[in-house]
Formats: C-alpha cells, structure tokens, sequence
C-alpha cells in the first residue's frame, strides 16, 4: 500500500440518457456505470481561488491510475458522500512518465450538478 493507494476512494460513473418524455420531447436521466478509485483532491492554489472569485465552481484535481482514461465532461459521483463531479481536462495531458514506478493521471474536475 502507498499513501497514493490509501487517499484512493470509490465512485462512480453517472451515464446521461435521453429518454421520451410522452410528449414529443426528452427528459435526461442519469445512471450508475462503472465503478472505480480516485484521488479528489481541492485544489487551493492562488490561481484556483481567482477563478472562484470570479464565478468559476470549485476546482479539484483527480488522481486515476493510469489506466483508467477520464475524458473531458466525464461525470462521475464520490460514494462517500455523494458529491458529483465533471471533468474539465482531458485525461491525456497529465500523466507519470513511463520510467516512474507508480503510473497514475490527473484531469481537474468541478462540483457538479446533473441536469
């Protein structure tokens, strides 16, 4: 076990569906796929309180192995408490390099609110 394995947490993913509303249009609904483990950290940097000043939610870094591949607008919920988070990176852009004994990726991610 690392420290990076024990900060590890369990969520999972929420699936947007359209479905027919009856009358002629589509109600999103979101559903449970699948299961995995992530780092959440909150992100306290001066650069990530500007943002939130000016509007922007609250920004968290999310540490995945590398493996797992979260993609820009991924949306996935913390079982512990239910908070839901959107990715706002891409999944590419940040991960260990090949020579490094731990292989894991970040992307950055915002509270979130399904609608």
């Amino acid at each position: 076990m690392s420290l990076l394995t024990d900060a590890m947490t369990d969520c999972v993913f929420l699936d947007k569906r359209k479905t027919p509303d009856g009358e002629g249009s589509y109600t999103n609904t979101w559903t449970e796929g699948a299961h995995f483990k992530a780092a959440i950290t909150f992100d306290t940097s001066i650069e990530a309180r500007s943002a939130e000043k000016s509007g922007v939610s609250s920004l968290y870094t999310v540490t995945v192995p590398q493996g797992l591949q979260l993609e820009y607008h991924d949306v996935f919920r913390r079982l512990s408490d239910g908070k839901i988070f959107r990715v706002t990176s891409d999944g590419d852009d940040k991960k260990t390099p090949s020579a490094a004994s731990f292989k894991v990726s970040q992307v950055t991610a915002e509270e979130w609110i399904p609608v």
